[in-house]
């Protein structure tokens, strides 16, 4: 049984609420209160929770428009689009073979048995706890994508990295700025144009890098081979930063970061045990909490149900500390 007083969540539910103040497009979670004041962050099961925004916060929305025949630069379409980037981006920059670390605990959500062979995606599970003050404990899921090894005078040091990927998808309507043309001689002015265009999700990155306890956080540039094609791509650049210096070049407070979750674990204090759905509303910038049945967010035609709830409770650490799962 989870102790009472601690709060369970992914880093990318954390992350979202972490940013949520430059979010434009809607989002919803699910929080579940049991006896004692434990509480849950989940997405639904059908959400396109971890599916990644493109342009959202340009002056220029991505829309769907009558003389765009194909229909490929459609939000949907480059939502998928640049997840796909963003999955494969994280797993090509790795070395296999020896350079591979293994933590003592294997990957939780890989079954040998029903894989027939296939190795899992390679990342890192690490379960954080945060002090938020007043009794309040916050634990964390979250990723890492690699380790990077440093070779110095002092020796030999290895530090964990997250790594995302950002996609053009069509220089002329996303922000005028063509990659290939700036990207080695300006590329502060792409990052800044990115920025600007996609200040939510890059704030998600960074928020999840500190979360995880990430010394790098590494971005790629990716671009069509064709504005027309969006299943062919190549990477352009990549670029490394620090986590809390990349924190301060985007204009992200820590404390305010913090506040932000610890203002709702309070709200979520104040509520009579049950299931809710926090919601931002699709026309403006509020954020709404609403009770719902117990039986929300569960498929009755399943056998089981997939929650990250099952997984967050299922191991919890010291402060500062994490336990470490899978490759």
């Amino acid at each position: 049984h989870p102790p009472p007083l601690c709060r369970y969540a992914t880093d990318a539910i954390i992350s979202h609420l972490m940013a949520c103040p430059r979010s434009i497009y809607p989002w919803d979670v699910v929080i579940q209160k049991l006896p004692g004041g434990t509480l849950f962050f989940d997405k639904r099961d059908d959400s396109q929770f971890d599916f990644l925004t493109v342009s959202e916060t340009s002056n220029d929305t991505p829309k769907v428009t009558e003389d765009d025949e194909t229909q490929i630069n459609t939000p949907e379409r480059l939502s998928l689009e640049a997840t796909m980037i963003n999955q494969n981006f994280s797993q090509q920059i790795l070395r296999g073979g020896d350079a591979r670390k293994s933590f003592d605990i294997p990957n939780p959500f890989f079954d040998e048995d029903d894989a027939e062979g296939m190795e899992p995606a390679s990342v890192g599970y690490r379960y954080r706890r945060f002090n938020l003050g007043e009794e309040i404990k916050l634990v964390v899921r979250t990723e890492l994508h690699g380790k990077v090894i440093k070779k110095g005078v002092a020796g030999t040091t290895e530090k964990y990295m997250t790594a995302y990927a950002l996609n053009e998808w069509d220089g002329k309507k996303s922000g005028g700025i063509e990659w290939r043309k700036k990207i080695d001689d300006q590329r502060g002015a792409v990052l800044a144009s990115e920025l600007k265009n996609n200040s939510c999700k890059m704030s998600k990155w960074c928020a999840q890098s500190y979360l995880a306890g990430a010394e790098q956080m590494k971005i790629g540039y990716v671009s069509r081979v064709t504005p027309t094609n969006p299943y062919n791509h190549v990477v352009l650049a990549t670029q490394a930063f620090e986590p809390k210096q990349f924190a301060e070049q985007i204009n992200m407070d820590k404390q305010n970061m913090w506040g932000i979750i610890k203002m709702m674990i309070e709200l979520m204090q104040k509520q009579p045990d049950g299931k809710y759905v926090l919601l931002r509303d699709p026309n403006k910038a509020v954020v709404r909490l609403y009770s719902v049945p117990m039986s929300f967010n569960e498929d009755s035609d399943s056998d089981s149900d997939s929650s990250d709830d099952d997984s967050g409770s299922g191991s919890s650490s010291s402060d500062e500390d994490e336990k470490q799962a899978a490759k």
